[in-house]
């Protein structure tokens, strides 16, 4: 099939990496540890640091009851078990970078999908924001002064396991080196450039069985669907990053997501 994806002009935060190599700041991807930080950051304490300018949006829009009550509406939550994920950005150019956990192959839900940070509400949680801080420091070694939260998504509900999954969404004012915490469900952490989610060549729909489909992403050898790519999907859209981008590039979800390949997910 011809490619369809107009040729449009990115956001604006994303121009300083025009004139780069096509991927001049790689994906990485390490089983244990992510390197150290870029040196240029902002020491300031995090109370005197300025939300950087393409965030503002964004963090606006989450306060808007008016469009939350329009996103995420096919998954609304329906009174399941309560957990909850972080969707944290780093502001280092170009664009910024979001955290990921890619889980065991072992496990019995889930198995090598690509997620947020994140897990169940456990006693002592103080709401979802304090289920996402505790998890995400107990899965990727997340410090919980070093981000801020912006807003969370509606809660969704993921059918599959019965779990209705708020997202906080938080800036990681001041990044530092994280690691796989708990090896028995976290495989590797990868830091994913937010310009090549939104880059129309790197995304596509997913068919499940049923008729029904849903947003991808690919980002080199990461297949990101399901739950984790609807939110992807939200918080670009929310964000006003979106690109014009095929929607008739339709793929199967691959046969090693096992049985966790269904519309439910």
């Amino acid at each position: 099939m011809p490619d369809q994806t107009p040729d449009v002009e990115g956001p604006d935060f994303l121009d300083d990496a025009a004139d780069s190599p096509e991927h001049p700041l790689p994906l990485t991807g390490y089983p244990r540890e992510l390197g150290e930080r870029d040196s240029e950051l902002d020491e300031r304490p995090a109370a005197q640091q300025l939300l950087p300018t393409h965030l503002h949006q964004l963090e606006k829009r989450l306060q808007d009851p008016h469009t939350m009550d329009r996103i995420l509406v096919d998954r609304a939550g329906q009174g399941g078990r309560r957990a909850a994920v972080l969707a944290l950005f780093d502001t280092r150019p170009p664009g910024g970078r979001l955290l990921f956990v890619e889980k065991a192959a072992h496990l019995r839900r889930h198995a090598g999908q690509i997620a947020f940070p994140g897990g169940t509400w456990s006693e002592g949680d103080e709401g979802p924001v304090g289920t996402a801080q505790r998890e995400a420091g107990e899965e990727a070694a997340v410090r919980p002064d070093s981000f801020r939260v912006l807003g969370v998504l509606p809660t969704a509900h993921v059918a599959v396991s019965g779990f209705d999954v708020t997202t906080v969404i938080a800036w990681w004012h001041t990044p530092h080196p994280v690691r796989v915490n708990d090896p028995g469900e976290i495989a590797a952490l990868h830091e994913v450039e937010v310009r090549r989610l939104v880059q129309p060549e790197n995304r596509a729909r997913v068919a499940y069985p049923g008729g029904r489909y849903g947003p991808a992403f690919l980002i080199d050898e990461l297949f990101i669907w399901g739950l984790t790519a609807h939110l992807v999907d939200a918080i670009i859209d929310l964000a006003g990053w979106t690109m014009p981008w095929d929607h008739s590039r339709v793929l199967d979800v691959p046969r090693r997501f096992g049985r966790d390949r269904n519309p439910g997910h």
